[in-house]
């Protein structure tokens, strides 16, 4: 009882303050300059005192007496009856409710007013000039290719600029070219105060398809007709994975992308794909809930079985095999989709694509200054390491971007972690936090 009147009076006292913050976050995109590193003001991050809701203790120590951290989950978790859960929990972390509100990009009526904007009005406020010339976009700008790369610049945008204002540090933005079609912007942030390496990354690339990629796409039971041997294809999307500094703040990544390809007799094959995961290095059922409760809202407006469907398809995607376990607590994660018409799976794929600010960024603030132990660091780093065996052994869009000639290999590899750790036959003691986190790795489970 006593944690939770704590958490209800820092909760009272700082929410204010809190959602002033977060909508500066979202109210950025209406005052940066085109193209300037100017756009991107430095901002210290908020007090601790207004931000520690929950303690931490030291890892190691057996999850029930970290009372502190997680009690109000526990309580939560506790109640007999989903209804009671969720009562539970608004009642006593609408911190996220708000902040998720105030994070939001672009609100439902505002988003087609956008897309119908000038096309260069819209590319002022990206980190960088688009991949393709604007000229070109302008003259086509009904065609699926168009927009869809005006979504994943203005993504870029969004996220960078809501990172950056939680860490302090800047973005270095570095364009690139691919000599047999299209190029890409990768903006990668080292080193910061929040965050250890953060990136975020477009990439819009056409030619032909090489065999080993063609093959890819064939075992996925793609029917491929090229012509004379080549399968021209123009290939699209914004990727991201940030490794924060500290423990109790989770790794996120997200992928959202677009595929088209032209057969031998003139006809296109497309596709959308991707989607939006968590990896917490501790489990944290409230943080859990709102990741995922925001990513069920964006999908149910289109379709009630998208959420369950997706996330049971992304626990799927995410394993590793060879451990036996998944990479994170998951999400969503879909690929292949062109139902029930381009035109519903591209604003579906908009809806979550304008997720991921407020998906991530409430959790971000809420751990801000946690303080962690040595111990908690190091699991944080074995943990890391299970991240890299998956992206190099099995993640598709590597594999993919390894097959394509001329791809930015640096741009492929960014979401290796600065620093990970491999130790020999490592398992945490029983009863620990560190055991609680795999348990749930091991085990799959519904947080919404």
């Amino acid at each position: 009882m006593a944690t939770i009147v704590f958490y209800k009076m820092a909760h009272t006292t700082t929410r204010q303050s809190l959602v002033a913050h977060l909508k500066r976050v979202a109210g950025l995109r209406q005052t940066r300059s085109p193209f300037s590193s100017s756009r991107c003001p430095s901002v210290t991050p908020l007090p601790g005192a207004g931000l520690r809701f929950l303690s931490h203790g030291t890892a190691g120590r057996p999850a029930a007496g970290r009372t502190g951290r997680g009690a109000l989950a526990l309580c939560g978790a506790a109640a007999v009856t989903v209804a009671a859960a969720v009562a539970g929990f608004l009642a006593n972390a609408s911190h996220f409710q708000r902040a998720e509100m105030a994070t939001r990009v672009s609100p439902a009526a505002a988003e087609e007013k956008e897309e119908d904007g000038d096309i260069l009005e819209r590319c002022r406020g990206f980190m960088s000039p688009p991949v393709t010339d604007i000229s070109v976009l302008q003259g086509r700008k009904e065609e699926m290719r168009t927009r869809m790369e005006m979504l994943i610049m203005e993504t870029q945008a969004d996220f960078c600029r809501a990172l950056q204002e939680v860490d302090g540090g800047v973005f270095k933005v570095d364009r690139w070219e691919r000599k047999e079609g299209g190029g890409g912007i990768s903006c990668v942030m080292q080193d910061g105060k929040v965050f250890e390496k953060a990136g975020v990354n477009v990439s819009v690339v056409f030619g032909n398809l090489t065999e080993e990629a063609a093959r890819q796409m064939r075992s996925r039971g793609k029917v491929l007709k090229g012509k004379d041997g080549k399968l021209p294809f123009c290939a699209m999307g914004v990727s991201s994975v940030i490794h924060p500094k500290n423990p109790h703040i989770p790794t996120v990544h997200f992928n959202y992308r677009y595929f088209e390809i032209e057969e031998e007799d003139g006809t296109k094959q497309w596709w959308f794909g991707g989607g939006t995961d968590l990896t917490p290095i501790y489990v944290n059922k409230e943080d859990a809930f709102h990741f995922h409760n925001t990513l069920k809202e964006a999908c149910d407006k289109h379709h009630s079985q998208y959420y369950p469907d997706f996330k049971k398809w992304c626990d799927r995607y995410f394993y590793i095999r060879h451990r036996g376990e998944t990479r994170g607590i998951g999400g969503i994660f879909f690929d292949d989709l062109d139902t029930p018409s381009q035109e519903a799976a591209f604003q579906f794929v908009r809806s979550c694509a304008r997720t991921v600010v407020p998906c991530y960024l409430p959790i971000v603030y809420k751990h801000l200054n946690d303080s962690f132990t040595d111990e908690e660091k190091d699991w944080q780093q074995v943990r890391r390491g299970r991240y890299v065996e998956f992206n190099l052994v099995y993640d598709r869009g590597v594999k993919f971007g390894l097959a394509t000639p001329g791809s930015r290999i640096e741009s492929i590899l960014m979401s290796l972690p600065l620093t990970a750790r491999w130790e020999y036959m490592h398992e945490p003691a029983k009863g620990t936090l560190e055991a609680e986190m795999l348990e749930v790795l091991q085990n799959p489970k519904e947080w919404v």
